[in-house]
């Protein structure tokens, strides 16, 4: 055999086992959990909250934490990023108690006080158990999905199978795999990717309004992937802009919170189309010149 013949055979060898190296340990890129001691005590000034277990039907633990407020509006489910536990994030729930809305926040499997073993599966599956809870206590038109850069793909699945008042998606992903495919293009990430996360196949039976939030210099989930994900269910989407945000620095500009306050709080009022331009057309530049 020739040396072409051996570099050949030994380059695909290395690639294979690095594809499978990926597929087996992949969960440690993608996620970065922070464990939390059984014992540990949440803590919020000027917030009250109230932290649940919530046991699973293959005996994992789910912690999460409820913001209260008097009188609220409605409930948001607020799903996180990957990295972390709620003890940092439980710090964003302000932001819509200020509006009066309470707020739920869980750790996924084995981020947190949360246990089980962590499977895409595992996690959809958890979420809709959360979901049903909720809606055995509250009507699903006052209840808002918000998922936050990796918790944007679970919330557009949650909002697809379920009938929430709203669904907001905070710097999404068109999917994981793209994401992936960004870092690791070489490899044969459609194969390997045992999080796949499709935001935009999900997105796709969703009949709530979607509203998308997204800053114009994300490094990390380009601006692009969410004008892709707004031509999904176009007459459903509103696409709203931060200039100059990045991904992990959104809650810092005045424009996001005047966003997310302009969202929550909005009603839905029926368009008289025929009350409108719509339909009218410019005229042409020779009729222009003619006139």
């Amino acid at each position: 055999m020739s040396n072409w013949g051996y570099i050949i055979i030994i380059t695909l060898a290395v690639y294979f086992v690095a594809s499978v190296a990926l597929y087996y340990l992949q969960e440690y890129f993608i996620f970065k959990p922070e464990k939390l001691d059984k014992d540990f005590q949440f803590h919020y000034n000027n917030q009250v909250v109230e932290e649940y277990n919530i046991e699973t039907r293959d005996g994992a633990i789910i912690n999460g934490l409820h913001f209260k407020v008097d009188n609220p509006k409605g409930i948001v489910l607020y799903l996180k990023g990957n990295s972390k536990s709620i003890k940092g994030w439980g710090k964003f729930a302000v932001d819509f108690t200020r509006h009066r809305y309470d707020v739920f926040m869980l750790d996924y499997r084995g981020f947190g006080k949360s246990t089980g073993r962590r499977s895409l599966k595992a996690i959809k599956r958890d979420l809709q158990f959360v979901y049903n809870i909720m809606k055995e206590k509250v009507d699903e038109k006052y209840i808002i999905l918000y998922g936050r850069s990796m918790g944007s793909g679970f919330a557009a699945k949650l909002a697809s199978i379920n009938n929430p008042k709203m669904l907001i998606l905070d710097a999404p992903y068109y999917s994981l795999s793209k994401v992936a495919a960004k870092f690791i293009p070489f490899m044969p990430v459609s194969l390997i990717m045992r999080y796949p996360i499709p935001t935009y196949k999900w997105l796709k039976y969703v009949n709530c309004p979607i509203h998308i939030i997204h800053g114009t210099q994300d490094k990390l989930i380009p601006f692009k992937s969410s004008i892709k994900l707004s031509k999904i269910k176009p007459k459903l989407t509103r696409l709203y802009t931060v200039i100059g945000g990045g991904h992990k620095n959104l809650n810092n500009f005045e424009s996001y919170h005047k966003m997310l306050g302009e969202i929550i709080n909005s009603k839905m009022r029926r368009l008289n189309l025929s009350e409108t331009s719509i339909g009218v057309v410019h005229s042409s530049k020779k009729l222009n010149a003619e006139a």
